[in-house]
């Protein structure tokens, strides 16, 4: 019997492929697909998932999705969403080093089971050691490690053993037996994994080329199967039979055919009719040729003979034509059906894949052709001498090529070879690995990322060698999961459409997470499965190739000989490994040849990236879940998880339990942006870069500065001679870092020149904070302004009169008169035409009005577009693909303001009604500039007072305003400062440092006095930060003081310290639109491998390290508030696809059309206001009340000023340190839970430490009124002279180091209330003209 709902949904589709078309579907229902030329293009019914997050209440039996009547629980309103609970993900903290939990084992895996699961896959990959896969699959088996185990896993090993028949015919019967064990066992249920439809499909397989009457192969009693045992089972478990027979394992036609007909016989055994008839259909789909154009003329197809049977099935001596089944028709035509009509736009797709597959085989050729030509014009020797960067990439690849060919056979054969020895003995293999990808793509993708990472990790003209290791291990990975993508030619869903109802009703986020769930289902069983590499595989990887490369990489360098002034020619290795001090480290470093990294700043270098770097021809790939999305092939990760193996899991689970919805709607918003090169700004960057001189962004091709001279003082004057060291150094690193930015410029160039005439695509991630970055990392929006400048947007609208009016506000703000009111802004434009005019029209021979502005290339670019609009017949209807940027005023600040109702914060950062835009910038620069001149008249002689007096512009304090709100600290401020002095050139450069520090105080303190209101947030968001990262889960606490004690009683560290390291909990909240965000900071364990290179350090991400208190709560207020202005993002980002608007952002930057921006100006108003009524603060701290509920935190980690200041044990005058005072005083007090036994045993001192009897633990949680008891004695003996009385305990008894050890209070009795908001309405904003403007 098939299952009702199965019925149900077969019936629905069928009806809906009868009788439904696209366009009598409510418009969310569309989401997903693609329209087609003609309107009655069939699509399936909207899919409903199973279950629906548990946060959204269930669409009710009789709701009609196509019905425009909502029930009364349904809210399209974005404000009511986003009061809506929010659903917290709560998985446990990793366990410290050394401890192990099923439930920890689950969730975080360590790096030897990783290095396992990926040597298993290696194996796997074409068969290379099954013998060895299988063992490492039984022992994981046998360790009952199913959670490191994937269904799809399961069926790689059946279709390994299957292979392997096939390979050793004289061994098929074994390996046939394993093969039908596995498949026994996953039946069974034995495995604990879930039965997927390709297992059904393998068993099928086995049964047809081994138990079948007419099997070419049969083996005798390997089975006790049969089609009609299998088909039951498939229907048991609510599989697709149509989807088994099309299912990727089953490769051959022929092979298709005949189970589907032997299926369709047990279904007429057991009567399916159902089944029979999507039997038949499908073979009838099968047999036939899509037909996606009805408008083109049939191709008549070719046809073979067939016997015709009679009725008793018995062949009746005729024949007739027929087509025959192809098992490709059968799968695209089931594609169609399982994701909608047209989802799947190959034809759209064609080029991107092309990009992506054949990219290193077009730079091979590339080079190649060259080097041909070359050798035919009889320059191949002479040529390859000089200084060309193509030829010598070609030379160098020709000779790895056959080194890798040569090594990696070598290496497997010692491998091999070693496979007698002990087990226990052996060494993680790396063959394997080095046979993913040919040798010729291995030579390759390493010449092109270690080029590829030049300049990078602060290495002028080289790398850290473990960052090359890393990259170039990480790209071969990169590569084999690509490979494995292309492999079964897998179809791309395309960008999800909104419907009318935008994106925050209850049923458009079903229905939304219905069609992910579907897609992505699609898109992994379509896949096959791979392992993750560890660090520490990839650094092996990296240094077997890199290692080769830098033996048979060689460069002619030439010179003049000074004496003779004859030229020298020397063969030398293009890279060499050395070592560097660099921040007080030993760092090994790969360096280039010096004629290396000259040619990478001159020649093109278009060979020299990977498809992961560049924008994509087609909308990308939407995200699926937290590991498909953008590339079409090449793997991606939602967001850059900064190592953080806890982040993912959060991530992971979230996206699972359909959390997330939106925020992956967001980015596909984002993505889906088309974009286009400035054909006008291109042509004169590239005049300017070929002609090699400095303008705007663009270094010269020379370094310009002059170099410091010598003095005659410098001989007998220490001071003069350390000025000249100090500026000689500089100058070095100015021209280092010339040469690495004529590098990034060379790049975005070839880029640009690459797309010329194209619309691209730019995917986007996200960072650990929900903040979205395009992943194409060189040119994007989020880049400089030449960057910016290059850009357009794909599509054009006219301007309008509104649109030509911020045309004008647009040009005025880019050149950098911002901070005027809109009409003198357009007036600022209207007076400086005839410049704007000279600049479109003769921009480098003109008056140069652009080179003057804040942004010179988007100037020039916006001067050109305003010229072409009002030149043109109607300006008003001139259509423009300029961006036009909307920024917020310091939007760090406004959210703080925003947060804590901050009146007097609000009007300075804009959020408040006024009639010109305020300043905080020059506010505080103001005020800077009046303390200093008091400073000065207190003191004339004050050197810094009187050295910036009349020097402190806005742009001097603007980076340090901006990120102090972010948590920077008096060392990051001074740097700030410093760097802005020394660009000014008007403080001799001896001084910056001291006249920095100096300034720094000073704005610190101008900030604090302004904005009161930030400061109380961020001081409540470090207290709550700090108070959670000591805490310990309340199942932990025995356990971690009993291994105290008897730590302490063999004389070892005390209890503390084993503490600490069970201070595992890291500061974990979730975002209003659902995203978990887990702060990475833990104490760094390295992790030593050793390669043939040098010894690499890494850092291992699986490897349970306990938190780092101070940098978690440093940083969270920056992270929380970065989050906030994420989401904001996302919110405006999804209600613009709503209203069908362009929409672009750099983070608090929000680009769109000049002629929409008074819609969007209404949007980020609106959401900003939603997002803000919303309650946020306590919203999170009711999180933190349940997220943390039940974990404990020491009383002895309670002794530092700022947690006691919170506590109000002192007031905020109280200078406490954070280490115990000798002598305290300490109330003895009865614990609210205690955990003892009856009597404590001592042991009489004796010399031997044999004798020493260990201490029972004891655990006393106290409530947060005795823990104040507890620790205000400390207080007053820290305020109490060295010379007082000795401290007692209230028994009389002299306090002890242990009078603290074992006393715990809850965590959430600690947290802080939050603090008390301002009068400040937020809905002020929308009248609010300089909010984002």
């Amino acid at each position: 019997m098939i299952p009702f709902t199965t019925r149900v949904a077969r019936k629905q589709m069928e009806t809906t492929l009868l009788s439904c078309s696209r366009q009598r579907l409510p418009r969310p229902a569309r989401l997903y697909s693609t329209p087609t030329k003609r309107s009655s293009a069939p699509v399936m019914e909207t899919l409903i998932p199973d279950s629906y997050p548990a946060f959204l209440p269930a669409l009710p039996n009789h709701a009609d999705p196509s019905s425009n009547v909502q029930d009364d629980t349904t809210t399209n309103d974005m404000h009511s969403f986003l009061r809506t609970r929010t659903p917290y993900m709560v998985l446990p903290p990793p366990l410290p080093c050394g401890k192990h939990s099923e439930l920890n084992d689950l969730y975080y895996t360590d790096s030897p089971t990783r290095d396992l699961i990926a040597v298993m896959d290696a194996c796997l990959h074409n068969c290379h050691d099954v013998h060895r896969a299988k063992e490492i699959f039984d022992n994981l088996r046998a360790k009952s490690a199913e959670q490191f185990l994937h269904p799809r896993l399961y069926t790689a090993f059946v279709e390994a053993y299957l292979e392997m028949a096939l390979k050793e015919p004289e061994k098929k019967s074994l390996w046939v037996e394993d093969a039908w064990i596995l498949l026994d066992s996953l039946f069974s249920g034995q495995e604990k994994v879930a039965v997927t439809t390709g297992a059904y499909a393998l068993a099928l397989i086995t049964w047809l080329r081994y138990s079948s009457e007419n099997a070419p192969s049969y083996i005798d009693g390997v089975t006790n199967h049969t089609p009609a045992s299998l088909l039951k089972g498939i229907v048991d478990n609510q599989l697709s039979v149509v989807t088994v027979v099309s299912d990727r394992a089953i490769k051959s036609s022929e092979e298709a055919q005949n189970i589907i007909r032997a299926l369709t016989g047990a279904a007429i055994q057991h009567n399916y009719p159902e089944i029979i008839r999507e039997l038949g259909h499908a073979e009838s789909m099968g047999s036939s040729l899509p037909d996606p154009y009805l408008d083109v003329p049939e191709v008549r197809p070719v046809t073979v003979n067939a016997s015709v049977l009679n009725e008793d099935g018995m062949s009746s001596g005729k024949t007739e034509t027929e087509i025959p089944f192809n098992l490709d028709v059968l799968r695209k035509h089931l594609a169609h059906v399982s994701l909608a009509r047209r989802v799947l736009s190959e034809d759209l797709a064609a080029r991107q894949k092309l990009l992506e597959d054949s990219v290193y085989d077009v730079a091979v050729q590339r080079m190649r052709r060259q080097a041909e030509l070359f050798k035919e014009l009889g320059l191949g020797d002479s040529v390859l001498r000089k200084q060309d960067l193509q030829l010598w990439m070609w030379q160098w690849h020709q000779l790895l090529q056959a080194r890798l060919k040569e090594d990696i056979a070598l290496l497997i054969e010692k491998e091999t070879a070693s496979l007698t020895g002990n087990p226990r003995n052996r060494a993680q293999p790396l063959g394997p690995f080095l046979s993913l990808v040919k040798p010729e793509k291995l030579s390759l993708i390493t010449i092109l990322e270690v080029m590829h990472l030049q300049g990078t990790g602060g290495v002028a003209n080289g790398m850290k060698a473990a960052r090359g290791l890393v990259g170039v291990g990480k790209a071969i990975e990169l590569e084999y999961k690509a490979q494995m993508c292309k492999k079964n030619n897998i179809s791309m869903p395309s960008t999800a459409r909104v419907g009318e109802s935008g994106f925050f009703s209850r049923y458009s986020y079903n229905n939304l997470h219905a069609r992910r769930v579907t897609a992505r289902k699609y898109m992994e069983d379509a896949e096959e499965w791979t392992g993750d590499w560890t660090q520490s595989l990839r650094v092996r990887v990296g240094s077997f190739l890199v290692d080769r490369l830098m033996d048979v990489a060689k460069v002619i360098r030439t010179g003049l000989n000074k004496r003779t002034g004859d030229t020298v020619e020397e063969e030398q290795p293009a890279f060499t490994h050395s070592y560097e001090y660099l921040r007080g480290y030993k760092l090994g470093i790969i360096k280039l040849n010096p004629v290396v990294a000259e040619r990478m700043a001159k020649d093109s270098i278009r060979d020299t990236m990977h498809p992961r770097h560049l924008p994509m021809l087609v909308k990308p790939k939407p995200w699926l879940n937290y590991n498909e999305g953008g590339y079409i092939y090449n793997k991606n990760q939602v967001m850059r998880f900064k190592d953080s193996q806890e982040q993912q899991q959060y991530l992971k689970h979230a996206s699972s339990r359909g959390n997330v919805e939106l925020v992956y709607a967001g980015l596909d918003v984002l993505g889906s942006t088309p974009w286009q090169i400035n054909r006008k700004i291109f042509d004169v960057v590239l005049e300017v870069w070929n002609a090699g001189y400095r303008l705007g962004k663009v270094p010269p091709a020379v370094y310009d500065e002059p170099e410091p001279e010598k003095t005659p003082e410098m001989e007998t004057d220490q001071k003069a001679r350390s000025i000249f060291i100090q500026r000689q150094r500089r100058w070095l690193a100015n021209k280092a870092n010339n040469h690495s930015d004529r590098c990034s410029v060379n790049y975005k160039i070839e880029i640009a020149r690459a797309f010329l005439g194209d619309t691209f695509y730019l995917p986007h991630n996200l960072d650990f904070r929900g903040r979205a970055y395009p992943l194409p990392p060189h040119l994007n929006h989020i880049g400089d302004d030449l960057s910016r400048g290059l850009l357009l947007f794909g599509e054009a609208k006219p301007l309008g009169e509104r649109g030509l009016r911020w045309l004008k506000i647009h040009l005025s703000n880019l050149y950098g008169y911002d901070k005027a009111t809109f009409d003198e802004r357009a007036e600022f434009v209207q007076k400086n035409l005839e410049d704007i005019y000279d600049s479109a029209e003769n921009p480098l021979n003109g008056r140069k009005w652009w080179q003057k502005a804040d942004d010179p290339w988007q100037c020039l670019a916006t001067c050109m577009e305003l010229k072409a609009a009002l030149d043109s017949p109607d300006p008003l209807a001139y259509e423009c693909s300029l961006p036009v940027h909307q920024d917020g005023t310091c939007n760090g600040l406004q959210h703080y303001a925003a947060l804590g109702g901050d009146a007097r914060g609000a009007r300075q950062v804009n959020l408040d009604i006024t009639d010109r835009p305020s300043d905080v910038y020059t506010y505080v620069a103001n005020m800077v500039e009046k303390r200093m001149r008091e400073d000065l008249e207190q003191n004339p002689e004050n050197k810094y007072a009187k050295m910036l007096v009349g020097k402190i512009a806005r742009k001097v304090v603007k980076q340090t305003v901006m990120t102090t709100v972010y948590g920077v600290t008096f060392v990051g401020a001074r740097e700030q400062i410093e760097r802005q002095l020394k660009d000014r050139g008007d403080v001799p450069l001896e001084d910056c440092y001291l006249a920095a520090a100096y300034l720094a105080k000073q704005v610190l303190q101008c900030i604090g006095d302004l904005f009161q209101g930030a400061n109380d947030i961020m001081n409540w968001l470090t207290a709550c930060a700090r108070i959670i990262s000591k805490s310990v889960p309340g199942d932990r606490v025995f356990e971690a003081m009993e291994l105290d004690h008897a730590s302490k009683s063999k004389k070892v560290k005390g209890t503390t310290t084993r503490l600490r390291k069970e201070q595992m909990a890291a500061v974990v909240w979730t975002t209003p639109l659902g995203l978990p965000i887990v702060q990475p900071y833990r104490k760094v364990k390295r992790k030593q491998v050793m390669t043939s290179m040098q010894s690499v350090y890494i850092s291992d991400p699986n490897a349970p390290a306990e938190v780092n208190s101070q940098k978690q709560a440093s940083a969270f207020p920056p992270n929380f508030i970065h989050s906030l202005d994420a989401t904001h993002m996302l919110l405006t980002a999804l209600e613009c696809r709503t209203q069908d608007l362009m929409f672009a952002s750099v983070h608090d930057s929000y680009w769109t059309h000049p002629s929409s921006i008074d819609q969007m100006s209404t949007i980020i108003r609106d959401t900003f206001i939603a997002l803000h009524s919303s309650d946020v603060l306590s919203r999170l701290l009711n999180e933190f009340r349940e997220r943390y509920k039940g974990y404990k935190v020491p009383v002895a980690s309670l002794k530092t000023s700022q947690i006691l200041k919170q506590l109000g044990i002192v007031d905020t005058a109280t200078n406490i340190s954070s280490r115990r005072p000798k002598n305290t005083i300490e109330a003895v007090l009865e614990p609210a839970t205690e955990t003892t036994d009856a009597a404590i045993q001592t042991a009489e001192e004796d010399e031997e430490p044999a004798e020493i009897i260990e201490r029972p633990p004891t655990v006393s949680v106290l409530s947060k009124e005795q823990a104040v008891m507890l620790l205000k004695p400390v207080c007053g003996q820290a305020k109490r002279s060295n010379n007082a009385s000795s401290a007692t305990t209230q028994d009389g008894q002299p306090a002890t180091e242990d009078s603290l050890e074992g006393k715990f209070v809850d965590l959430v009795d600690l947290l802080p209330p939050v603090p008390a908001k301002g009068e400040f309405d937020v809905n002020k904003i929308k009248s609010s003209l300089y909010f984002f403007s």
